[in-house]
């Protein structure tokens, strides 16, 4: 049901739409159990999508691509969050729905666009949330509520469903409140979709970065005059060296003149394209500033923007100088905070600085993680985000999860203590010598295989799989069509996945990378009624895996519900 009016800077106002009951299509996967809120430029079916202006308002039939994925992993959607009006803004005040206050501080700003998504992360009222990230409207509200904002490589999660900002360099974000459970949402959320036209098939590095691995911080930071700022990043950085890295001094002039494009060039005019139709009828209908940032993407010609991104091309190339010399590199989420006092006397000022360190990123193809460092000395949340090449997310997951977890904080402003950190399993165990850009096995090479059962890591018969030099890929799902049977009389037990027309769910699955040269040793060891087929994966692609005859699964257990083998097993 809407949220009835709140007063602007409350709680409340966190949320446009939040249901009666929370939203679910399948009772197992490898999220079920996690609640949800969606940024509201993003579709839900039957539910109102604003984009924070009431006259925009449309009913969507279906879901968004990445909506659908998670509700068909088992998460449960609890409702559309507020945001600044077509994310369009750093601040979370730009909204007639209210301004969303900072979960520390209700004095302060949020952090925007995303703002109703970070702030009930952050509060504890739900797992995790979706936001969407242009200029780094994923990793300042995240910084400035102390929780977790992945923004991934572009075109790795489906913008299908989304109403864009800058379509060519919008991404679909996710704020957690540890880097575990944001990773546990990409790997569901992630894979190409051709509905949507920046969509890509991207091959993730698969090592971690070195032990000893090097990463840049900016020559001459700027934090706007605030003390408190500038010291918790200097603690960040010697957090950073002790956990094996080394600082090195970056020119930053590049990157910030790249930032600068968005806005002040021929670029702003793909915010206007976003919402031309409605803008040009009914510019009334949106607020200040909003209405003025757009108004100025009318005015530039074609030539203008070739020119724009002929020039953000220069700079891309002088940036990537740097990679020459750095693993990763590390800036301040936010450079400061606003009060939203200070944000209504001077809205395009104080958004700018917010922005100082966030809106380069998708516009040089970067993938970036924003994660907590610090509680200041006056009770605000201090964050940092690592930055890394397209293709890094994995190793950013891996860095920025040793760090979180070495702070010692607790989950957002919920006052619970950090679970124990999860490795990230699409990362082999052994570090990269001196490269980022080690890549996961060549087909020419490896063979995919999906295992549902024993052969899952930890279980009793994955060492055929580890002794014959296989390595995990990824934990994920398959497509929510298929029945897990315990079947009878088998030693270990074993599982029986049968693909199904109707009543199927998804199943936790692992995907391993098996040497070429092995696979015939490796499939000698597996028994009837199991057999190589293909089994189709949440994302859509079909790989090589495991399944079961169907004369087997007669006397069989149905033990689908538990959404996996390994949760079975640990319920005997």
């Amino acid at each position: 049901m809407p949220v009835p009016s709140a007063a602007s800077g409350t709680p409340a106002c966190a949320w446009i739409t939040r249901l009666d009951a929370p939203l679910t299509t399948a009772a197992a996967g490898p999220l079920a159990g996690l609640r949800f809120a969606a940024k509201d430029n993003i579709d839900a079916a039957g539910i109102p999508t604003t984009a924070a202006c009431p006259g925009f308002a449309y009913v969507p039939a279906e879901n968004a691509a990445v909506v659908q994925r998670l509700l068909d992993a088992g998460a449960a959607l609890a409702g559309k969050t507020n945001l600044d009006q077509f994310a369009c803004g750093l601040n979370g005040s730009r909204s007639p729905y209210g301004a969303v206050p900072n979960s520390f501080d209700a004095r302060y700003v949020s952090g925007g666009s995303s703002s109703g998504s970070a702030y009930v992360v952050a509060a504890g009222e739900c797992d995790f949330a979706l936001g969407t990230d242009t200029a780094g409207s994923g990793r300042v509200p995240a910084g400035l509520n102390n929780i977790v904002g992945l923004k991934p490589s572009k075109g790795l999660i489906s913008a299908h469903g989304v109403v864009p900002a800058a379509q060519s360099v919008d991404c679909v974000s996710i704020l957690a409140r540890t880097v575990a459970v944001a990773v546990r949402v990409l790997e569901t959320a992630m894979g190409h979709d051709a509905r949507d036209p920046y969509s890509r098939g991207l091959t993730l590095a698969r090592r971690p970065f070195p032990a000893a691995f090097r990463f840049g911080v900016p020559a001459r930071p700027e934090f706007f005059g605030d003390t408190l700022a500038r010291d918790a990043f200097d603690q960040a950085v010697a957090r950073l060296a002790a956990l094996g890295g080394t600082p090195v001094p970056v020119d930053y002039a590049p990157l910030a003149e790249a930032a600068g494009l968005l806005y002040e060039s021929a670029l702003v005019a793909e915010r206007y394209a976003a919402v031309r139709d409605f803008f040009d009828a009914r510019a009334d209908a949106v607020i200040e500033p909003v209405r003025s940032i757009l108004a100025a993407g009318k005015s530039y010609d074609a030539a203008q923007v070739f020119q724009a991104q002929h020039r953000l091309r220069a700079l891309g190339q002088q940036a990537a100088a740097m990679w020459r010399d750095i693993h990763v590199l590390c800036v301040p989420t936010a450079p400061t905070h606003c009060t939203l006092e200070a944000m209504a006397r001077e809205p395009v000022q104080r958004n700018r600085e917010l922005g100082q360190y966030t809106n380069f990123v998708n516009l040089l193809d970067y993938a970036a993680l924003s994660v907590p460092a610090s509680i200041r000395p006056d009770g605000l949340p201090f964050g940092i985000t690592l930055i890394g090449r397209a293709g890094s997310d994995w190793q950013l997951a891996d860095l920025g999860q040793r760090f979180h977890h070495d702070t010692g904080l607790t989950q957002g402003a919920t006052g619970k203590p950090l679970p124990a950190p999860r490795p990230i399993a699409a990362l082999s165990a052994a570090p990269a010598a001196a490269s980022v850009d080690a890549s996961a096995p060549s087909p020419e090479t490896h063979l995919a295989l999906v295992v549902v059962g024993a052969h899952l890591s930890g279980l009793p018969l994955n060492g055929q799989l580890t002794e014959r030099g296989a390595v995990l890929a990824r934990r994920t799902a398959t497509a929510p069509r298929y029945r897990l049977y315990a079947l009878p009389g088998t030693v270990p037990p074993k599982p029986g996945l049968q693909r199904v027309e109707a009543g199927g769910a998804a199943v936790e699955v692992e995907v391993w990378q098996v040497p070429l040269a092995a696979v015939g040793s490796f499939l000698a060891l597996v028994p009837a009624p199991l057999a190589l087929g293909s089994v189709e994966l949440a994302d859509g692609r079909w790989e090589h895996g495991f399944v079961c005859e169907g004369h087997a699964l007669a006397a069989a257990r149905d033990v689908t519900a538990y959404g996996g083998w390994r949760a079975y097993v640990a319920s005997l």
